[in-house]
């Protein structure tokens, strides 16, 4: 099963991304998928929200749109999976081609625009769920009239199927979304999530935790001021941060003919800019939330630079499509050696290292 993977994956690569996709969700439906031996590595073990990750890394939302193969890919060993975006109403996205490779620079370039099947199909899938760390991570469908009703009708959906909620207000591909970011939209917002969160829970019930995935594309003051809300709204945790509108970093490789299509960049050239911005929010919230850190994470040292800089759990995404499924115990095998290296015991230990 293994073998089949190693030769299949490198051969998807030359279909068209969406096409490669769904051979790819077709295969793990199908139980095609090898399966990472057991964590052996006690280091990577962390706690975070009450919850017990087996390890660090894990899969950020836009692979597993609809909640379908979410209990394979923790098979395939990572430490939990973030299903969505999922918008209240299921939605078609935008027109196709619509996900191009970058492939000298290992990177991907989307305007996908939110197609999933809406919350009522994710949510029954989600219900049966097993054992394994699952995250939702939600959205408002294009023709929303009132945004906080979309986020509130998907928290309302899914605070008691996911193991946390993502309040998705960074993607580039839906229009006015990036709005949300603004001081006073993302204190409604958030604020209101907030406190529809302690009227629906029910007594004894332990909460869903609540964190925003932000725009890599922030100012010093936009960064401040994303911080500062996040602080006082109460939620518990940020994503840093979603894919970038900037083509800084790509090469003049003359194979790489999709370089200028729009959308939002995410893979290698990301890297360094979204783990400088990770650092930054890590040192405005004084470390006092929980950070997820993503962004041209495709090794155990780019993991560990993530968690370093202030991660306290890491996703990747991009480098999935490049390397395969093998790519996610070997980054948790380096980053336990480079854990070990530097006589470090727990892996909670390296949060916030270097800020």
């Amino acid at each position: 099963m293994t073998d089949w993977y190693r030769m299949a994956w490198p051969a998807l690569r030359l279909l068209p991304p969406e096409k490669a996709h769904s051979l790819a969700m077709a295969a793990l439906k199908a139980g095609l998928v090898p399966e990472a031996p057991a964590n052996r590595h006690g280091t990577l073990e962390i706690r975070v929200w009450d919850r017990a990750f087996p390890n660090p890394v894990g899969l950020a939302a836009g692979f597993d749109k609809d909640a379908q193969v979410f209990a394979a890919l923790l098979r395939m060993g990572f430490g939990f999976v973030e299903v969505g975006t999922v918008t209240p109403k299921p939605q078609a996205g935008n027109p196709k081609p619509r996900m191009f490779r970058l492939e000298q620079d290992q990177a991907l370039i989307n305007r996908l625009g939110f197609n999933n099947g809406g919350l009522v199909a994710a949510i029954n899938r989600l219900s049966g769920r097993g054992r394994g760390i699952v995250g939702a991570n939600i959205g408002m469908n294009r023709d929303a009239a009132n945004p906080i009703d979309e986020y509130m009708r998907g928290f309302k959906a899914t605070f008691d199927r996911a193991d946390y909620v993502a309040v998705n207000v960074s993607s580039p591909n839906t229009p006015g979304l990036r709005d949300l970011q603004g001081r006073d939209a993302l204190m409604e917002l958030l604020a209101t999530l907030v406190e529809v969160r302690e009227q629906i829970t029910p007594s004894g019930f332990r909460y869903t935790p609540l964190v925003a995935k932000i725009a890599p594309d922030l100012d010093d003051a936009a960064k401040g001021d994303i911080a500062a809300v996040a602080l006082a709204a109460g939620i518990d945790g940020m994503i840093i941060g979603n894919t970038t509108l900037s083509r800084d970093g790509l090469t003049d490789d003359p194979r790489g003919v999709h370089r200028d299509e729009a959308g939002g960049l995410s893979g290698r050239p990301l890297f360094t800019h979204s783990t400088a911005l990770l650092r930054d929010m890590y040192r405005l919230t004084d470390g006092r939330i929980p950070l997820i850190g993503t962004g041209g994470v495709a090794s155990g040292a780019d993991a560990y630079a993530k968690i370093r800089a202030g991660a306290s759990l890491v996703q990747l995404y991009t480098a999935l499509v490049y390397h395969g499924p093998g790519l996610v115990n070997r980054i948790n095998n380096e980053l336990a050696a480079l854990l070990k290296a530097d006589g470090i015991a727990k892996v909670a230990d390296a949060v916030g290292l270097d800020s």
